[in-house]
Parts: structure tokens; C-alpha cells; sequence
């Protein structure tokens, strides 16, 4: 009788010396019935987020990211090493460019705004805050709502801001408000009026303190108008209601506006605002990969017993 008549019919066949040793697929552990995996459980543990892809981020590390980051951007963007002669004449390259376009309208803007002194109050109050308020609030609430986007978003958010630390050491702008400045060393004022030294506000970017803390030429891009876009993105695609989405429409239309009612840009400030955040979002796209692209290393999840299959 042949060795293959020896094998009992339909039993399984043994391993051979040669035969590799075959590997169980690694599970974790079936959910609780809360529907938290022990890893799931320890990240919350630790004060982070497990993201669907597999990644974990953590509050307290963001935070340290966002004053690290914060401390370098203060710092680089207030080396100002150009003198106000420099500034000035990119300013009136910028006015030139938008006169040769026919859009030159900054003090046409501001001379009506200044009839309305509410007006100009409250934008000075809009530019001087809400651009920190909405922006740190959007992170804190793409977080807590939507882990999975944070990332992309505070990526794109860094990248283009330090794309603006670059605009600010190679093209020193002077703003329309400070041009006045200029008049008593025979340059032209251009008609413009700083609003924060004319009408009450909490603060005002001439006094000493200010001057000695804060780069006054960091104008090219805007960050104001580029962070507003980037609040406007985060936002309008992931409220509800038709009046936030409105706000989130609103909200970088109103930026643009203030900044040249209280003559702190140029309206091609803006549009470098605009540059360095569509920059920004491309690059973050390109190396973001926490919330969009699973961990290569992530194990299955063994499902809970008697739990049903998601079609």
C-alpha cells in the first residue's frame, strides 16, 4: 500500500519540515459594550483622540505645538531689520500695481467709513481680536467634533503662516496707516488715517510698548485675511444651520473689508493672504496623513461577539 494510501480520506494535512509555520492574524481585544477597544480606552485615559485611521492625538501635545509654534512665529516675524525708507517704497510699489489695475479705492473706503464712527470703532475692535478668537476656536472645535480633520487643517494653518514669516523678512510693507508718518520727512501721506490712534481703543500698534514688541511692517500677506479663509473652510462644510453657514460666508468677506477701513493693508494683501492659505492647504494635503490615510501598522479589531456586520 502506497504512502498516500496510508492518509485517512478528508483528514487534514500534516506540516512538512519545509513547511513555514503559519502566523495567526494579531487581533486586539473585542470592544467593550460601550463600544471602546483597551487601546481606545487607554488614549482617552491619556487625553487624546483615536482617530479612524489608527492615529492618536493628544490635547496637552497640541497645546505645546501651538505655543512652540507661537514663540517662533512672535519672535521671527518681530526681527525687523529694515528701516521705514524700505518699507515705504514697497508700499508704493503695492499702490502702483493697484493704480495700473485701476483698483486703487483704500482711501476712497476709508474716507467714507470715517463718516461712520461706530463704524470704524467696531472694525477696530474686529481686527484687533476676532481673527485670534475665531481662528483658536475653530481648532478647538474641529478637535472635539471632528478629529479626524484636525490634523489636515492645523497643518494647513501652520504652513501658511509660516509661508507669511516669509513674505514679512523679504518684502517689509508699510501699511496705509503709517504712511501719514512719512509726511514729515517730504514723502506723500497718501491721505490715509490710522484709526486706532484717532478714535478710543483697549490698544494701539503706535504706542512705545507696541513698537518695541511688534514688527509694524509684517503687512505682506495678510494673515488676518488668509486665517479668515482658513475659518471659513473649517467651518461652512461642517455647520448646519443656514445662518452659521452664513457667518462662515461672512466672515472673511467682513476681514477684508476691515482691514482696509482701518488702513492695517492693502486689498493685495489680501490676496496674498489668499495665496499662502490655498499654499498651505495644498502642502498639508501632501503630508498630512493622521485622519485621512489608515496606519500601515494598525491590527484589525476582532468584532464583539453577536454584534452585527456593517454592510
Amino acid at each position: 500500500m502506497g504512502q498516500n494510501d496510508l492518509m485517512a480520506e478528508g483528514s487534514p494535512p500534516t506540516a512538512t519540515a519545509g513547511d513555514a509555520p503559519a502566523t495567526e492574524p494579531r487581533l486586539e481585544p473585542a470592544p467593550a459594550p460601550d463600544g471602546t477597544t483597551p487601546r481606545g480606552r487607554a488614549t482617552r485615559w491619556r487625553g487624546g483622540r483615536r482617530l479612524s485611521t489608527g492615529h492618536e492625538i493628544y490635547w496637552w501635545v497640541e497645546i505645546g505645538i501651538v505655543l512652540v509654534f507661537d514663540l517662533i512665529y512672535e519672535t521671527v516675524r518681530n526681527m525687523n531689520h529694515s528701516g521705514a525708507a524700505r518699507a515705504y517704497d514697497n508700499a508704493v510699489r503695492v499702490i502702483d500695481i493697484e493704480k495700473f489695475v485701476g483698483l486703487y479705492q483704500e482711501p476712497n473706503i476709508q474716507h467714507w467709513a470715517l463718516r461712520q464712527r461706530w463704524l470704524v470703532i467696531g472694525s477696530n475692535y474686529f481686527y484687533g481680536s476676532l481673527y485670534i478668537v475665531v481662528t483658536v476656536c475653530g481648532l478647538i472645535w474641529l478637535y472635539r467634533k471632528h478629529p479626524d480633520s484636525y490634523p489636515l487643517w492645523r497643518n494647513t494653518l501652520l504652513v501658511g503662516t509660516l509661508l507669511g514669516l516669509i513674505g514679512f523678512a523679504t518684502f517689509p510693507l508699510m501699511p496705509p496707516r503709517l504712511l501719514p508718518t512719512m509726511a514729515a520727512s517730504g514723502y506723500s501721506s497718501f491721505h490715509f488715517v490710522d484709526t486706532l490712534v484717532k478714535y478710543p481703543t483697549f490698544w494701539s500698534f503706535d504706542s512705545s510698548a507696541m513698537k518695541s514688541i511688534s514688527n509694524q511692517y509684517a503687512a505682506m500677506p495678510s494673515l488676518h485675511c488668509g486665517w479668515s479663509l482658513w475659518a471659513c473652510s473649517v467651518f461652512y462644510p461642517r455647520v448646519k444651520s443656514w445662518w452659521a453657514k452664513a457667518l462662515a460666508l461672512t466672515f472673511p468677506v467682513a476681514t477684508i473689508t476691515v482691514v482696509m477701513l482701518t488702513a492695517n493693508h492693502y486689498w493685495l494683501d489680501a490676496v496674498g493672504g489668499a495665496i499662502i492659505f490655498l499654499v498651505g492647504y495644498g502642502a498639508a494635503r501632501l503630508v498630512t496623513r493622521a485622519g485621512r490615510v489608515p496606519k500601515h501598522d494598525e491590527p484589525p479589531v476582532e468584532p464583539a461577539a453577536g454584534a452585527a456586520v456593517a454592510a
